[in-house]
């Protein structure tokens, strides 16, 4: 069978069995109960008012802002903090207990800069240096998009994301992201606007027709772009990544493999670029035992680029926890690769 047509049968969403937290998450199809909803249009309230203060406010004071968001965090997210302390210890264990505390608080505060940047860039401002992409980037991108069937773009949340799919699309680059509904729905318009400021195009993977779509986006020699550095409740493998199995989408890598698109991994990199790298899949058929073998080599390249920038990384994400939803397989030993 075709894979557009596939992909026009396939359900949207998650695959697993519907769990309690399912029938009270809208993603899902659920409802909010009393409680959620007066919680979350709080909270909804809240966040509106505290961006409309911001964008108000100087640049100056916004940054002071961001980095002091960032610092409180760190001190009142108790569940945050010890999540990435967590993390840092397993992918970092020659750290002293002195480094990886300082780590973490590195990493809050840069993530309430990304925040407060973020904002900045709504209107069109901007509180980071602009990310370039240099000429031997550039050359993988092209040589990639040459072979005419698409690029699977494989990034991370390292550094400020949301600029590296701005600079692509700055270099005529037609970048489409795929991310998951914000679990208020009242927020997509804020990622919306943002993204599309700066001509990112975006499929929610759980709307109607989102898998059509992505294939389509191949198939007409697109870049799809796809976060591979989180736990989610897609369907996923365990695979290595920073030197331990972790919770691993396999959908992306049965899509590049199946559509015969190219692969490359793009992230930030100090001091302020793009770095993108070809993954090499000539060697790599459409099997179940290749899937992991180029997830592999994707969250190989991933941990190094997370190792050589460690304070830039979302460390408070539950990387190697229990929210992938459909955990099939182990990497054989051909498949793992050492990040270090």
């Amino acid at each position: 069978m075709d894979l557009e047509r596939r992909a026009e049968l396939a359900p949207a969403g998650r695959t697993a069995a519907r769990s309690p937290a399912d029938a009270r998450d809208l993603r899902e199809g659920g409802r909010w109960t009393w409680g959620q909803r007066v919680k979350n249009d709080a909270l909804y309230a809240l966040a509106t008012a505290a961006l409309f203060a911001a964008r108000q406010a100087p640049l100056g004071a916004l940054a002071a802002l961001g980095a002091g968001v960032g610092a409180l965090a760190h001190v009142a997210w108790g569940s945050g903090r010890r999540v990435a302390l967590a993390n840092v210890a397993r992918a970092l264990p020659e750290a002293s207990e002195r480094e990886r505390r300082a780590l973490v608080r590195e990493s809050f505060r840069r993530l309430g800069s990304y925040l407060a940047d973020a904002v900045a860039q709504l209107d069109g401002r901007a509180l980071l240096p602009r990310l370039t992409v240099d000429d031997e980037s550039l050359a993988t991108m092209a040589e990639a998009r040459a072979g005419g069937r698409g690029v699977l773009f494989a990034s991370g949340h390292l550094g400020p994301w949301e600029r590296v799919a701005a600079a692509l699309v700055a270099h005529r680059i037609p970048l489409v992201t795929i991310a998951r509904e914000p679990y208020d729905p009242r927020f997509a318009s804020v990622y919306e606007a943002l993204r599309e400021r700066h001509g990112v195009g975006v499929i929610y993977r759980g709307h109607a027709g989102a898998p059509t779509r992505i294939v389509r986006t191949l198939r007409r020699g697109g870049v799809l772009g796809v976060p591979m550095d989180l736990a989610t409740r897609a369907p996923s493998v365990l695979v290595p990544f920073l030197g331990h199995p972790a919770p691993t989408p396999i959908g992306p890598a049965r899509l590049a493999l199946r559509a015969g698109a190219r692969v490359v991994v793009g992230t930030f990199a100090p001091p302020w670029r793009v770095a993108i790298t070809a993954i090499d899949t000539a060697d790599l058929d459409a099997s179940a035992d290749a899937e992991l073998e180029l997830l592999a080599r994707i969250n190989g390249e991933l941990s190094r680029r997370v190792l050589a920038s460690p304070e830039g990384f979302l460390w408070m994400h539950p990387r190697w926890g229990t929210e992938a939803a459909t955990v099939t397989s182990l990497a054989p030993k051909s498949a793992v690769l050492s990040s270090t």
